[in-house]
């Protein structure tokens, strides 16, 4: 799973004291020993996963005996139903007990508080204490689980005699004195209640329901969920009075694809074209953008199942090819699909199965009106291959290379010669009766280039190659004849468009060059990095796409601006706005953006120093604090840009910015493992330290405030659920019991009992990055490692409940936001770069109704799970 950059789930493990470090003579005796001990703790788990399994096989004997202690325990009275939750306390009471730290209390009863001197750690302690799966199993805790067998059987025989108090008892009698429950190890310097003679003397004293109704809520009830094997647990709020009786439903809202912002440059080259209908076609992420130029809308096609990497226009100006890499399933593979731009319906899936890694180029022959399409692999031979694709039939493969591939074409007059070029190469390929042949260009008296980076055709049919030297070369029909050598090489204005193409490879690579006449030029600002690719729109418009994931619009006498921009490095913080449609972007690559989600564009963007991982909006709507990788935050002002308040806290990445409800306290969770608060004056522009959280024992993940805005949930990457009493001084709370029914002004913490269902079962503990809850407290969104949006219902506290599955991303999803009004959701690609702009629709809530410019686009049909 996806972890914080740089870090993983904290844990100390043994450390080899009788090893000396002294010298490197000692190493071999150091792995020798290391092999040893690694031997004996496998022989550990081999006699762990023995015992667990016998421990199950006892287990299964005690249920069977569930019946008869319930036959017992309602001998002689008015048969009642009794709840599942409470056969299962006989079973699970006693871990139940030693967590809680408290006697089982009915309702109407106060609940005892632990023990002021009882610190974090013995807490941890008795957490961990009372789960099975943690505990080792020694032969001796097998030989309890046999007698537990016979306590119970006995249990039962003497509960007639146990429940002479009359059934209108309001309190049960004090349990027997027993030793340790036998269901669980037994440790020195601990005594457990036998829970199970506590909970069956509490419902033999008369507190079942009248009339046979089901079972009043029991304060003290809990839910235990595990992941990597380590028991959470969560406790069931008091206006859920069954909650076995709880269906969870797929929520009725659902999300439609309504913006793609950014564009893949950094990596990827000829992927940008106009096509007559005035649109842009493009691609990022799994998504391949159809963006009309004019009337700035987006339509999407969205079969991919993976990140799209390579683009072709068939002659006709309609059907496009697109390829991708294999998907992260385990039966991902790659392949091509082929389709109608005009009504985005998919035509045909080529190469299913036969290409390895990735489809890295294609290309349609021109000569024939588009019959064949060749394709380049990303396998480490690169493996060549022309298809009849109408036929969806393989015409020839062959090894192309090991060196890099960068661009594949025919040649526009003959459908039998195919040009390719990469790293160190440029090859002329020649298909005759299902065979083909090779020619290597020949570089001769001039320098040989570490990348031949693009070509085309001049109207002789001669070949111009541009190369990462700035040298532009004229190739004849024969591979052996190098024509030419530099920028103004014969024939080369004949062809101003394919020119315009390969100058972008001069040293600087940031300037445009056009036909006829005197030379022009155009620099690129810095900005947007180097010229990747450019599109003709109508003979004098250009579009030119950046390394920096830009597309710039323009001519030359009229300069170029920006249409399209994006993060260039792995994002992870995301922000809304408390009140307007704006959102704020961070990542690695130290950009902060501000977006207009009703616009569709970058209202600014600045450069940081460091790399910005969360960031959060000031509940005035005029400041964002925002954290980087250092330990450093600053606040910023939105209308200036300008950076208000700058603090450091600790040397670690922050994790979390959170500004209470009313704005007065801001808490930064840190991977140092502690919160540090401030108090917040002069509208967000003066921060005080007011205090830190301690006790959480690895780094901060995610953390929430009450509604009142003086307490804190936090969670953790060891997986832990603290709470935090900020205005009493920051306090934590050692009975997480007293917050079950407390109310929290957002709710981004991923582990927690209203959220507990959004867990897959076996997960990871990293395999979901992120979730928000809408704020009208209907919905909750999730961000997985595997690249898919999930929408649930909130609640959602039980296990395996059903959501509405979205792809769209082709990296980890590492963040979720809901706009102010709940209209839109926002979801945060990591490695694609990408941010998805998703519509709410449905639900009959009261949600924004105001559409934005592209409200009417499309996208390709995309079924939801």
């Amino acid at each position: 799973g996806t972890r914080w950059p740089g870090h993983g789930p904290q844990s100390s493990g043994p450390r080899l004291n009788d090893v000396s470090a002294g010298s490197s003579a000692e190493l071999p005796d150091r792995m020798s020993l290391m092999d040893v001990r690694l031997q004996a703790q496998e022989d550990e788990i081999t006699l762990l996963k023995s015992s667990l399994a016998d421990a199950l096989r006892k287990l299964h004997v005690l249920d069977q005996q569930i019946p008869l202690i319930k036959q017992h325990l309602i001998a002689g009275m008015e048969p009642v139903l009794l709840p599942d939750v409470l056969v299962n306390a006989l079973l699970e009471g006693s871990a139940l007990m030693e967590e809680t730290g408290s006697k089982p209390q009915c309702q109407g009863s106060e609940v005892e508080e632990r023990e002021e001197d009882e610190g974090v750690q013995k807490e941890k302690e008795n957490l961990w204490s009372s789960s099975v799966v943690e505990e080792h199993i020694h032969p001796t805790t097998i030989r309890s689980l046999q007698q537990s067998h016979q306590d119970l059987n006995g249990l039962t025989d003497e509960l007639p005699g146990s429940s002479s108090q009359t059934r209108g008892s309001d309190s049960p009698g004090p349990p027997r004195e027993q030793g340790p429950s036998p269901l669980f190890p037994i440790h020195e310097e601990e005594k457990l209640p036998l829970c199970v003679l506590h909970q069956i003397t509490a419902l033999s004293n008369g507190l079942f329901p009248p009339h046979g109704t089901k079972s009043t809520h029991c304060f003290g009830q809990s839910i235990k969920m595990f992941i990597r094997g380590r028991p959470i647990t969560m406790y069931i709020p008091s206006n859920i009075l069954n909650y076995e009786d709880l269906k969870m439903d797929l929520p009725p809202e659902k999300l439609d694809l309504d913006w793609v912002y950014g564009y893949r440059g950094r990596d990827c080259r000829a992927n940008l074209y106009v096509l007559p209908s005035g649109e842009a076609v493009y691609f990022i992420a799994c998504v391949v953008v159809l963006y009309h130029i004019t009337n700035r809308t987006q339509r999407h096609y969205r079969k991919h199942t993976d990140c799209v990497r390579c683009l072709a226009i068939h002659p006709d100006k309609v059907r496009v090819a697109t390829g991708q890499t294999a998907g992260v399933d385990k039966d991902g593979k790659p392949f091509v699909y082929i389709w109608d731009s005009t009504t985005l319906a998919t035509l045909h899936q080529i190469g299913l199965g036969t290409f390895e890694r990735g489809v890295g180029s294609v290309a349609f022959s021109q000569a024939d009106g588009g019959a064949f399409l060749c394709v380049i692999d990303d396998s480490n031979e690169h493996m060549l291959s022309v298809w009849d694709w109408a036929k969806q039939s393989r015409q020839v493969e062959v090894k192309s290379t090991n060196e890099a591939v960068l661009a594949v074409e025919f040649n526009p007059s003959d459908s039998n010669i195919i040009i390719s070029c990469g790293k160190s190469h440029v090859y002329f390929w020649t298909l005759s009766a299902g065979t083909v042949t090779k020619k290597q260009g020949i570089f001769g008296k001039y320098k040989k280039p570490k990348f031949i980076l693009c070509f085309v055709f001049s109207l002789t049919g001669d070949v111009l190659t541009g190369d990462s030297e700035g040298n532009i070369l004229t190739w004849g029909k024969s591979a052996a004849d190098t024509k030419t050598l530099g920028k103004a090489a014969k024939g080369a204005h004949q062809a101003w468009f394919h020119y315009v193409h390969i100058s972008n490879v001069a040293k600087r690579r940031q300037h445009v060059s056009g036909h006829g006449g005197p030379l022009l030029t155009f620099r690129i600002p810095e900005q947007f990095g180097a010229v990747r690719t450019i599109g003709n729109v109508d003979g004098e418009e250009l579009l030119v796409g950046t390394t920096r994931n830009a597309i710039l619009r323009g001519t030359f006498s009229d300069g170029f601006v920006a249409i399209v921009q994006g993060h260039v490095d792995e994002m992870w913080g995301l922000a809304t706005h408390p009140f307007q449609n704006i959102f704020l972007t961070c990542g690695n690559d130290r950009q902060v953006c501000l977006w207009n989600s009703e616009e569709h564009s970058m209202d600014w963007s600045t450069t940081l120093e460091e790399s910005g991982l969360c960031a959060d909006f000031c509940p005035n709507g005029a400041v964002v604090s925002v954290g980087l990788n250092t330990g450093r935050w600053v606040v910023m002002d939105l209308q200036t840009r300008q950076i208000v308040s700058d603090l450091t806290d600790g040397n670690e990445q922050l994790s979390v910015m959170r500004y209470s409800p009313d704005g007065s306290f801001l808490a930064v969770g840190s991977h140092d493992n502690f919160i540090y608060i401030y108090s917040v004056t002069e509208s967000g522009r003066r921060y005080t330290r007011f205090g830190k959280c301690t006790g959480h024992s690895s780094f901060i993940t995610h953390l929430d405030w009450s509604k009142d805005g003086k307490y804190i949930m936090s969670n953790s990457g060891d997986y832990e659920i603290l709470y935090w009493d900020v205005a009493g001084g920051c306090k934590l709370l050692r009975n997480r019991y007293e917050s079950k029914d407390r109310e929290w002004a957002s709710y981004t913490c991923v582990l927690g009992f209203h959220v507990m269902g959004v867990w897959l079962e076996g997960s990871d503990g990293t395999d979901i990055n992120a979730l928000c809850r809408s704020h009208d407290e209907k919905l909750v969104a999730v961000a997985d490692d595997f690249c898919k949006v999930h929408l649930f219902q909130y609640p959602c506290p039980k296990p395996k409940a059903p959501s509405h599955r979205y792809e769209g991303h082709g990296s980890h999803v590492t963040n979720v936001c809901f706009t102010h009004s709940d209209s839109h959701l926002l979801s945060m690609g990591g490695k694609d770069t990408c941010v998805l702009q998703w519509r709410v629709r449905g639900g009959g809530g009261a949600r924004d109704g105001r559409a934005s410019a592209s409200s009417t686009s499309t996208s390709s049909p995309e079924p939801s799970t």
